[in-house]
């Protein structure tokens, strides 16, 4: 017997993803193997290194902003795996950015009677706007946002010093400006000031905002590495 179609699914209404889960799981090549219902725990899933998952069903429209585009794209550069957009209606400027972020296809949620096939032939690279040239478009969109990715990586590793960079990084684990003074014998004065040059550069309006730029990036990763 073939191994099932391994399913994860991202969406934040969590009756409506009980019920999918429920739905899908009654399918004997379906198994929904993994839920998370916001952009961070979806994020966090993304950065693993085993995805352990055949097919992504992503709602587009997370607390009420379409975060789901961009983490499409995120699966797609981690994983490689295949992305269905979720949608309760069909906005076209929504779905055309789905694609470019390199989902394979989309499904509106009244019609989630259809989604196992549509996971099936998603698996089986079989998408509904299935052709050549689809195909050859969606790889056109990977490689293009691959690299776009290593342009931003390299015009921030240009912008950001190696002294800045562990400074955000202890912003993302949570220390103080007190702490990070500490940490590395300065005054607090310095660790504001690397602050007030950091958000300069990268255009930021917090301090957080920043660090959550650099994390997304991949960079505190990167030094690490």
């Amino acid at each position: 017997m073939l191994e099932p179609i391994r399913i994860l699914i991202v969406e934040d209404d969590l009756d409506w993803l009980r019920g999918l889960k429920a739905y899908l799981n009654r399918q004997p090549d379906l198994s929904v193997i993994h839920t998370v219902s916001t952009s961070e725990e979806a994020r966090e899933l993304f950065m693993a290194a085993e995805p352990g998952v055949d097919v992504v069903l992503m709602d587009i429209m997370l607390q009420d902003e379409p975060a789901g585009i961009g983490l499409a794209e995120q699966a797609l550069l981690s994983w490689g795996v295949k992305v269905i957009m979720l949608t309760s209606m069909e906005e076209k400027d929504f779905i055309f950015r789905s694609f470019q972020a390199g989902a394979i296809d989309y499904q509106i949620k009244s019609r989630f009677e259809e989604l196992p096939d549509i996971i099936r032939a998603a698996h089986a690279r079989k998408a509904s706007i299935n052709a050549g040239v689809a195909e050859q478009m969606r790889e056109e969109f990977r490689r293009l946002k691959k690299i776009e990715h290593q342009f931003k990586v390299k015009e921030v590793r240009d912008l950001i010093t190696p002294t800045e960079l562990q400074v955000l990084e202890m912003i993302d684990q949570g220390h103080t400006q007190t702490e990070i003074a500490n940490r590395f014998f300065i005054s607090l004065r310095t660790v504001k000031i690397h602050v007030g040059h950091i958000l300069k550069k990268l255009g930021s309006s917090s301090s957080k905002d920043a660090a959550q730029k650099i994390r997304n990036l991949g960079l505190f990763d990167r030094e690490k590495d």
